[in-house]
């Protein structure tokens, strides 16, 4: 039995789709597999395609708690890790004037002054915890060293008070867009998954569950318009998260079909740049897009 609680690829695809995620086989397989070998989950992909909501998925399939690390440029250790609470330290010293330094060092270094961060929040955890680690190609290289510390071994120390080490290992899901290469040390401790943008028939799926209200027929089209306009050269090609929010756009507008007018009045739901959009309209053919193959 996983670590998770997953007892099959087969149970990882169902348990997945309860909460509203439609996972392909090899994502299914990718997580069984990191989930009983426990491994963190490497997941990189373009933007908008789920790696974040995998993460979720994941917690809510397993009733485990979901910390997250949202890395960016210049996240440091105090961010990662802990820190400690200075205002609130200094109160303590102020009103121990009468103490010895000695005293004083003993209670301010305690638990009561630490802040923890998202990783000793998940190695502390003691029961199922999805760690993620969201965008960690934005981080600094040294957030990489930071990570393999704690990864490897699944513990912490902090000076003041000691290591701490994981009771229950989390389920750790590091994402990535790929904006720069990681290092080879960190994937080599990760199984690796790609995530790219579905198949018409798993995106039409995920389409009808997330907007149950829509015409089938239109979900159809919408999911064809969006692989054609992927097949442009665009900027930022649109991802599922934005096939959804242009089907709730089309449900919101009482739509009943995709034409040349609805298409150009709603184009900013699913193309984020000026460019795209001229793109977009001198080259789509949204007869040839639409017509029955």
């Amino acid at each position: 039995m996983s670590t998770m609680g997953f007892a099959s690829v087969d149970d990882v695809k169902e348990r997945l789709e309860k909460v509203g995620y439609l996972a392909s086989d090899a994502v299914a397989t990718t997580v069984y597999l990191a989930s009983e070998l426990g491994k963190p989950l490497l997941v990189e992909g373009p933007a908008g395609v789920g790696k974040t909501e995998l993460s979720r998925a994941v917690a809510d399939a397993c009733d485990a708690s979901l910390v997250r690390l949202q890395c960016y440029e210049g996240v440091d250790e105090a961010r990662a890790l802990y820190e400690w609470n200075h205002a609130k330290q200094l109160l303590r010293i102020t009103a121990g004037r009468n103490e010895t330094w000695d005293e004083a060092r003993t209670d301010i270094f305690s638990e009561e002054f630490l802040l923890p961060r998202p990783l000793l929040t998940a190695i502390r955890n003691d029961g199922p915890t999805v760690l993620l680690v969201d965008e960690t190609d934005k981080a600094d290289v040294e957030i990489e060293g930071l990570l393999l510390e704690v990864l490897g071994d699944f513990q912490i120390t902090v000076p003041e008070l000691g290591t701490v080490r994981a009771t229950t290992r989390p389920f750790v899901v590091l994402t990535s867009n790929a904006t720069r290469e990681l290092s080879e040390a960190l994937r080599r401790r990760c199984l690796f998954l790609h995530i790219d943008f579905p198949e018409p028939e798993l995106e039409e799926r995920i389409v009808r569950m997330q907007v149950p209200g829509l015409d089938e027929t239109l979900v159809s089209s919408v999911v064809r318009v969006v692989n054609a306009l992927r097949a442009l050269s665009l900027r930022k090609a649109p991802s599922i998260a934005e096939s959804i929010d242009w089907a709730r756009t089309l449900l919101a507008l009482g739509a009943d079909i995709l034409d040349d007018e609805v298409v150009r009045d709603s184009l900013g739901v699913i193309l984020k740049h000026a460019d795209d959009v001229a793109k977009a309209r001198s080259s789509l053919d949204l007869d040839e897009v639409l017509s029955p193959s």
